[in-house]
């Protein structure tokens, strides 16, 4: 890494290698569980593991992802030299939101072993651009200050690093307002408000809602916080099949209509 302008942005920019290092450690961790149940023969127990890799994905690295794209990447995106390798970048965490999905559906011990190690071996190659390439463009650049862009980002340095907005339990950013703030009726659809779930369980909630729904019908998701770590995987997982509509965005209420798009003949 480049030496760094200020001793601010010389310490933002290790505060990002540090946690994307915590991030690649936790990551194995699951996996390699995963490994050693598909390894035994342990078809429960390969997927009791795969559904807290799942967890820790939604909850850590998915938001990571998104808190990246809105700002490392937005800035680094700006410059002539790194507009290529951010959209490369972003490749990458589509391919990585693909895995993701593809470890929701999966239910083969071999398969899902597979795909773990696909995930873990993509996310490495992924850190090791954004620690040696990403990250030292910003800190070279004139008109960037690493340290402030990063400010208060707890999904880009972690709980422990980031000291001003820190983020609630389920990683999506933290809950911005609170579970009974007024959410005003908008459509006619059915409405799925996760306000009042904890944290943990919105996402199967949302995602189990959305798999019943028919084709053609639609439901209203309200939420504390803009979902979109939520809504990737929903991209990932159904595509083009699956539209969203944000119908409130904030300050107190996120609302956002999911409709299953209707069957073609």
């Amino acid at each position: 890494m480049s030496a760094s302008r200020s001793p601010a942005d010389h310490e933002a920019a290790q505060a990002v290698v540090r946690h994307h290092a915590q991030l690649a450690a936790d990551l194995d961790r699951h996996v390699g569980n995963l490994l050693t149940a598909a390894d035994q023969g342990d078809a429960a127990g390969a997927l009791r593991h795969r559904d807290e890799l799942l967890r820790w994905l939604r909850d850590e690295l998915l938001p990571h992802a998104h808190a990246e794209e809105d700002s490392l990447y937005a800035a680094a995106g700006e410059r002539a030299e790194g507009e290529l390798l951010v959209r490369g970048m972003l490749d990458e965490h589509q391919a990585i939101t693909g895995l993701v999905a593809e470890l929701e559906t999966g239910n083969r011990p071999v398969r899902l072993a597979g795909t773990a190690r696909a995930l873990a071996a993509l996310l490495a190659v992924h850190l090791a651009k954004e620690n040696d390439l990403v990250v030292p463009l910003l800190v070279d650049a004139a008109d960037v200050s690493l340290a402030k862009l990063l400010e208060g980002m707890h999904d880009l340095l972690g709980s422990s690093e980031g000291s001003k907005g820190g983020g609630g339990g389920c990683g999506c950013g933290g809950d911005r307002a609170p579970a009974n703030a007024a959410a005003p009726t908008l459509t006619i659809d059915p409405r799925l408000d996760v306000r009042q779930l904890p944290h943990d369980q919105r996402h199967a909630r949302v995602l189990a809602a959305l798999e019943a729904l028919p084709a053609g019908g639609a439901l209203v998701l309200v939420a504390p916080h803009a979902p979109r770590p939520l809504l990737a995987e929903v991209a990932a997982r159904y595509g083009d099949g699956m539209t969203s509509e944000w119908l409130q965005d904030g300050p107190d209420v996120w609302q956002i209509r999911l409709s299953r798009r209707p069957l073609t003949v």
